[in-house]
């Protein structure tokens, strides 16, 4: 594979420049390469690991007394669990690409270290205050940042503008309302004789994240922002459920039943569906696979527009020293640099996470020629944290089957939520402030 550095010339200089701070001379002061080991987790499929592999062996390059084992470590939940069972074990890694969201369960367990706690000049601090504020949500808490955004995402719908023209839609105008993306996939539904679905939503993978963007479409955040409480038997949570159902119940424009999380995007590239509801993440497998004209935009609101942040964050853990934390700060820093978050943003649709990464050259080009590209950051002003609490496997497991429970007909919307908020203030009991 070639580098991200040939495959996309920038100005790399600033890395020199800039980037060798206090942390990085003191990772390349020994005599012996600093090792790290790295997991990290890939959720929307295609090539990531090759192009995670091409920024280490980047970075490598330029930091020659730094080593870094990057270990694909499967899905964000398997990450989880093997970096768990290794610190458990005595055999921590230094750092890890982990859910942006399992920031409560970390904390919990005293197994990550503050970034705050590591900064020392202006500079470094200036890195920590350069990311979009609404992806350093599920980051932060009390003050202290504990997770630095990497592949980081907003749901966003991708629509078939080919199956929009045969069902003598607008091409160029994707659903705007809840009523709308109804409507649209419908009519498509029946243009095409029943044989291409309108909309997919998944309901598997990550249901409960789905059901958040309902649900904040909705004007309701499910989730207290000290992770101790949640709100999933509200009113407004409900009728988002019934309207998920309803598309498939009353508007026959989604297939009944759970739709595959990671067969999704082969639907839409099949065609089988005109509209799905997925990761930004997957935007340039889509680019490069789709043999038709597609079109990427905002999710369609009710009240107001929204769309929770998504995606793994960077984490040091505590068992670790002072000259491998400085490391794992200098690799960090290094890849979030504005260059190499364009690059990463172009490789994989991942959003750039910060605004100086969309003012490189590069990914002003890209956008210029590519606009779905800026989507998911603009749909950051209508972002929302993910959902994120204390017991959080648990909380969200309620969360999930009640969705399922609800969109396969075994119980009604507000039968299925009520459940789950008993078994969430079950699993919360004793963190209640």
């Amino acid at each position: 594979m070639l580098s991200l550095i040939s495959r996309f010339p920038m100005r790399y200089s600033l890395v020199a420049a800039g980037l060798l701070s206090a942390g990085q001379a003191l990772a390349q002061t020994g005599d012996e390469p600093v090792e790290l080991t790295m997991y990290y987790p890939v959720a929307v499929g295609g090539a990531l690991t090759d192009v995670v592999d091409g920024l280490v062996s980047d970075f490598e390059d330029e930091h020659p007394n730094i080593d870094v084992e990057a270990i694909y470590a499967g899905n964000y939940d398997d990450t989880r669990v093997r970096a768990m069972s290794a610190i458990e074990a005595g055999d921590a890694p230094q750092l890890s690409v982990m859910f942006s969201i399992d920031l409560f369960d970390l904390i919990e367990q005293d197994a990550i270290v503050a970034f705050d706690d590591l900064v020392e000049t202006e500079e470094e601090q200036a890195w920590l205050d350069s990311f979009y504020p609404g992806l350093m949500e599920n980051g932060q808490l009390d003050g202290q940042t504990y997770g630095i955004p990497f592949q980081r995402s907003t749901i966003v719908l991708y629509w078939n503008k080919d199956a929009f023209e045969a069902a003598g839609l607008d091409p160029e105008q994707p659903p705007e309302t809840w009523e709308e993306m109804a409507e649209m996939g419908a009519a498509v539904r029946e243009a095409s004789d029943g044989e291409q679905w309108g909309v997919m939503v998944p309901s598997t993978g990550y249901p409960y994240w789905m059901f958040q963007a309902f649900a904040f479409q909705n004007g309701h955040r499910l989730m207290s922002e000290d992770g101790t409480e949640v709100y999933f038997d509200d009113p407004a949570a409900i009728e988002a459920l019934e309207y998920w159902v309803s598309l498939a119940d009353e508007h026959a424009a989604m297939p009944d039943g759970t739709i595959e999380w990671g067969t999704l995007r082969q639907n839409f590239l099949e065609q089988s569906t005109a509209m799905i509801w997925h990761s930004t993440g997957n935007l340039t497998a889509v680019r490069e696979e789709a043999d038709f004209d597609f079109g990427v935009a905002m999710l369609p609101m009710k009240t107001q527009r929204g769309s929770p942040t998504g995606g793994g964050n960077f984490y040091l853990f505590k068992d670790s020293s002072e000259e491998e934390q400085q490391a794992a700060m200098t690799f960090i820093r290094w890849m979030t640099a504005p260059e190499r978050a364009a690059a990463w943003s172009i490789e994989t649709g991942y959003m750039g996470v910060s605004p100086a990464a969309y003012e490189t050259e590069a990914l002003q080009d890209y956008i210029e020629t590519f606009p779905p590209a800026a989507v998911a950051r603009d749909q950051l002003e209508h972002g929302t944290a993910e959902l994120a609490t204390y017991q959080g496997g648990r909380v969200r497991r309620a969360l999930d089957n009640a969705v399922q429970a609800a969109l396969t007909g075994q119980m009604s919307p507000e039968e299925a939520l009520t459940q789950a908020q008993r078994e969430a203030d079950a699993a919360l009991r004793r963190y209640a402030r």
